[in-house]
């Protein structure tokens, strides 16, 4: 048997009935749901890191055969076990994980998938590079490849960079989808964290009145009672 039969035959041994129908209603995987058809085996994150170590050998082809599954915990060990591959790979390594994540990036199709692996994969990948990929994500109509966009930034924002997510976010101001507000929102709290309230209101002072109530209130949670009191009204 091959390594990637193996880990299958692992993950179904450790299939919780239970847990997972706990999960298919918490990640939205009804008919007509952001997470439509979404199939979940009951596994805990930790256990699915510590088996994406176990595993970390597997080639691109059977990563890739994983993150074709319809099977939640199935293509979030093959992004962790890519991960693992880009931390530890040579620049062409890195090069080829990256291609392979952009390629298959419509299978990365639920917001605990993209959070976890976006800023460790393509915001590394790009910190030092042209981002243009980035600005024709976000202005695609794929939900997951807009918060893909989003996410990677978080990386840029660590390293004290917030001109892209401020870019971004102002093409996405008036973007539908609750899950992309949180996502805006989440990384410009992030500058405020990181870089400082100063440069995080460089943006809301300009674009606060145009946000969506939800990616504003996410934007200003850290803030001081009386700021938050400011920019809701604002509103």
């Amino acid at each position: 048997m091959t390594l990637a039969v193996d880990l299958q035959n692992e993950l179904q041994s450790l299939a919780n009935p239970a847990q997972a129908k706990v999960l298919q209603r918490f990640f939205k995987t009804d008919l007509g749901q952001y997470g439509e058809g979404d199939v979940f085996l009951g596994i805990k994150v930790p256990i699915q890191r510590q088996i994406a170590k176990k595993y970390s050998q597997l080639n691109f082809q059977e990563i890739t055969t994983l993150l074709g599954s319809k099977i939640h915990e199935y293509r979030l060990i093959a992004l962790f076990i890519l991960i693992g591959q880009y931390d530890t790979g040579d620049d062409e390594t890195q090069a080829k994980i990256y291609k392979l994540y952009i390629k298959n990036r419509k299978n990365i199709n639920n917001w605990d998938l993209v959070d976890l692996s976006a800023p460790n994969i393509v915001g590394k990948y790009l910190l030092n590079r042209d981002r243009q990929i980035l600005y024709k994500l976000a202005l695609s109509n794929h939900l997951w490849s807009k918060r893909i966009a989003v996410l990677a930034t978080f990386e840029f924002i660590k390293n004290g960079q917030s001109q892209d997510i401020f870019a971004l976010s102002k093409i996405l101001l008036k973007d539908k989808h609750d899950l992309i507000h949180k996502a805006v929102g989440w990384m410009l709290r992030e500058v405020g964290k990181r870089i400082g309230e100063k440069e995080e209101e460089k943006f809301l002072q300009k674009y606060s009145s145009k946000m969506p109530r939800t990616m504003l209130r996410y934007a200003i949670e850290r803030f001081r009672v009386e700021k938050r009191v400011f920019y809701l009204k604002k509103k």
